[in-house]
């Protein structure tokens, strides 16, 4: 009986849970595998220690939030968000204002504005759009965040769960943020950003941020680009699109996808009015905004590229800006070039190309024509042709091109006798061709074009036929030597050669130099280097940079007052009389053809501009030059063809703006070294002073063996004897055309030094009254109505090299 007292035993399962503690009764510090049991429950943590875990677990969480919120900081702001894009100008009206835009440098295109100047529904459209509770939340959006994650992780389409503070922390002070860590980080800054920055403040610094698409960074660069008006003249419907467009502009743009953007456009206004920022009326009055064709930039495309690629150059090399800061400064530069001009330089080649100066024949296609005009008063460049189009040959042929110059080239001779005392009348040899003992040895021929002779001639008459006899002879008398340093001083930047010949211009130069070299000239010997830049203003108007304009005195001005005479006598009676001379204001300048007509020029003046017109043609190989294809029934293209007919065309259209439609004259001419030298040599011979008790002669005879003479050589006699050639015609039928029917004063007559004496020159017997003259009449005819093809065909006497 006592046995059946007993407790029943527990079963096998439970009696099996449980053993002897450890040996000795001691228990482990770290229990586990769980002592004392077998089984399952061997395995299973107490609940204790799950408690204990979780416990600590969240603690941990805790402190390491509490860490990670004490130690990230806003660091500072990203650099891009700073950029503003730099602007280039054309030159305005007035010296140092702007005119119209040139073309932009950026590395985003942005305008930074003032949050304060915008109008108030600008950020609420983009708070509707983003974030509704912007104006009121702490920087984070728990719900949106949690709302994002869930739906990340069960696999469907990314989903966003960034308040619009969440966006300006990315992109104002990170960058592009995509892992979970890099997002609880953008999630403290946010916190840390609302507590130190006011809802105004970074709703500006976002908006000015923000990328819109249309290449727009910020508010104000995208309502260039969308609306074509500043952002403050934004209208609700305008503010809605920019709005809607900002989660994905490429694709939400009206141009792109007009449905879609018209949707989600609907969106942000059916947001602004459940915020309360809009009224339901106020709302069913808005309308869908139009917006303007999108251009897409391409900086450097067109003509316009050449310009802007020199303006970048020029303020690189004046060390005050790197690359990166001239894309990113938000600075203003104005250029020296006007766009009247400009454009008439543009058109004129256009015309060129087309066929309009000529028969309507068109030159080859691979021939390379440059045009460039400079200031004579301040250096500035004011058109400038390189080219039609940047991207497609990034070669200036103003700046990049060398090409012979030709007898563009002579007139630094002129210069360098000139300051020796060798003056205008001084008589030459005009013989054709030479041979000279400091020439190739004396067994060179120095030939002129054509092989023309002119008997003795003096220096302004051959500077009018451009006589390369003549000047072989002054270039040995000075010296190659001072032909390359009036080169150098005038405002040549190559090297030239030291030899005889560099007088026939064998050497390659830039048209930009020629241009600044007669610019030089024109501005009575003060040189002042081409620039395009004006001036550069800071984002906050004040003067970053201006050049130096005031000029060195390179050469006397009785000089150049001669110098200019005799080449005005090049568009008075020479090699650029049919197409310049037509102009009808006092003009100089100088024709110039290359050996193999490689190269064609024509560099003239007025005082208020130096131009500088070239032509060459590549060859196949795209590097070397080739003869330069004639066209339009010219047998050859020199000086005194096309480059004089481009330049009078191109100077027309310039001389009818008002700034250059005055007629200036120039100085008189000086009659430096006014005594002729008795012989030219080809070394310079020492001759003795007058005495100071002789007086120069106040009456001189007129000279002569006039009659008969062709009017250069007559035209040099009586420049000889310091006397003032004028030209005029009539018809006879006893002396040819070209040659000198008589002298008025006669020959032998004593006239005051510095008199005019009238040459007058036949033109050949007058026309046969018949219905149509005969072939050898017709190129005497003068032609009824001039025009650009006939001048373009004329062949100047004496213009090779020239």
């Amino acid at each position: 009986m006592a046995a059946s007292n007993r407790r029943a035993a527990p079963p096998r399962a439970r009696r099996a849970t449980r053993r002897p503690t450890s040996e000795g009764g001691k228990r482990r510090f770290w229990d586990y595998p769980r002592s004392g049991y077998t089984g399952l429950h061997r395995w299973l943590p107490s609940w204790r220690v799950l408690l204990g875990t979780f416990i600590g677990g969240v603690f941990l969480v805790l402190g390491a939030g509490v860490a990670a919120f004490a130690l990230v900081q806003p660091p500072d702001e990203l650099d891009e968000v700073s950029f503003e894009t730099t602007t280039v100008y054309f030159a305005g009206a007035e010296p140092g204002t702007p005119g119209p835009v040139m073309g932009q440098f950026a590395e985003q295109k942005r305008e930074i504005v003032d949050y304060a100047t915008l109008p108030d529904h600008i950020g609420k459209a983009v708070a509707a759009g983003e974030d509704k509770t912007f104006f009121s939340n702490r920087g984070i959006s728990i719900t949106g965040m949690a709302r994002a994650f869930i739906n990340n992780v069960q696999g469907k389409p990314t989903q966003g769960g960034s308040t619009l503070t969440q966006q300006y922390v990315e992109r104002y002070y990170q960058n592009t943020t995509t892992d979970y860590l890099g997002k609880a980080k953008e999630a403290i800054l946010a916190i840390k950003i609302s507590q130190k920055e006011s809802k105004e403040q970074i709703m500006g610094r976002y908006l000015n941020t923000i990328y819109f698409g249309r290449d727009s960074y910020g508010i104000q660069a995208a309502s260039q680009s969308y609306f074509g008006k500043p952002a403050a003249e934004l209208s609700v419907s305008e503010a809605a699109l920019l709005a809607a467009v900002i989660p994905s502009p490429n694709n939400w743009d009206p141009a792109n996808s007009p449905e879609k953007a018209q949707q989600r456009w609907g969106i942000v206004l059916d947001s602004m009015v459940d915020s309360g920022w809009l009224t339901a009326a106020d709302r069913a009055a808005q309308v869908f905004p139009t917006t303007i064709e999108y251009a897409r930039g391409e900086t450097y495309r067109g003509p316009n590229g050449y310009l802007l690629k020199m303006v970048e150059d020029e303020l690189l090399a004046t060390k005050l800006w790197r690359e990166d800061e001239l894309r990113t400064r938000g600075l203003e530069i104005i250029t020296t070039i006007d766009p009247e001009v400009q454009e008439a330089a543009k058109v004129s080649v256009e015309e060129l190309r087309a066929g309009a100066l000529s028969d309507g024949a068109t030159p080859n296609e691979r021939m390379r024509v440059s045009v460039v005009s400079v200031d004579p008063a301040t250096g500035g460049i004011v058109s400038l042709y390189g080219g039609p189009d940047y991207l497609a040959d990034s070669r200036n042929t103003a700046t990049f091109d060398l090409i012979q110059a030709g007898s563009t080239f002579k007139p630094f001779t002129l210069v360098a006798g000139l300051e020796k005392g060798i003056g205008l009348g001084t008589a030459y040899d005009g013989r054709s061709p030479q041979r000279f003992d400091a020439w190739g040895g004396g067994e060179v021929d120095v030939r002129n074009f054509g092989n023309q002779d002119f008997g003795r001639i003096d220096l302004a008459a051959a500077t009018a036929d451009s006589v390369n006899t003549v000047y072989a002879q002054l270039n040995l008398e000075v010296g190659p030597q001072s032909t390359a340093e009036v080169a150098k001083k005038a405002g040549i930047t190559t090297e030239p050669t030291l030899e005889p010949s560099n007088v026939l211009g064998a050497d390659a130069v830039h048209p930009l130099d020629m241009a600044g070299a007669y610019a030089t000239f024109a501005a009575q010997g003060v040189h002042r280097a081409p620039h395009i830049v004006q001036t550069v203003l800071n984002t906050d108007g004040s003067v970053a940079y201006t050049p130096d304009t005031t000029g060195n005195q390179a050469f006397r001005p009785e000089v150049m007052a001669d110098a200019t005479y005799a080449m005005t006598q090049v568009v008075e009676r020479g090699s650029a009389e049919r197409n310049v001379k037509p102009l009808g204001r006092p003009i100089a300048g100088k024709t110039g053809t290359s050996s193999e007509n490689k190269s064609a020029w024509f560099v003239g003046y007025v005082p208020q501009l130096a131009t500088a017109v070239s032509l060459s043609q590549l060859a196949d190989d795209d590097r070397s030059l080739v003869t330069i294809t004639p066209w339009g029934g010219v047998r050859e293209v020199t000086g005194g063809s096309y480059p004089s007919a481009l330049w009078a065309s191109y100077m027309e259209k310039v001389f009818a703006q008002p700034e250059y439609a005055e007629v200036q004259e120039f100085p008189a001419r000086a009659n430096v070294g006014r005594k002729p030298t008795a012989t030219a040599t080809a070394t310079p011979t020492e001759t003795a002073a007058p005495e100071p008790t002789e007086e120069a002669p106040t009456e001189v005879q007129v000279p002569g063996g006039l009659v008969g003479r062709t009017e250069a050589d007559a035209s040099g006699a009586v420049l000889a004897a310091n006397l003032v050639p004028s030209v005029t015609s009539e018809r006879s039928t006893s002396v040819p055309a070209g040659r000198v029917i008589r002298a008025e004063p006669g020959e032998g007559a004593t006239v005051g030094v510095g008199s005019t004496v009238t040459i007058v020159v036949s033109s050949g017997p007058p026309p046969q009254p018949t219905p149509q003259p005969t072939q050898t009449q017709q190129p005497q005819q003068p032609q009824p109505q001039p025009t650009e093809t006939a001048g373009a065909g004329q062949q100047g006497p004496g213009n090779q090299g020239g």
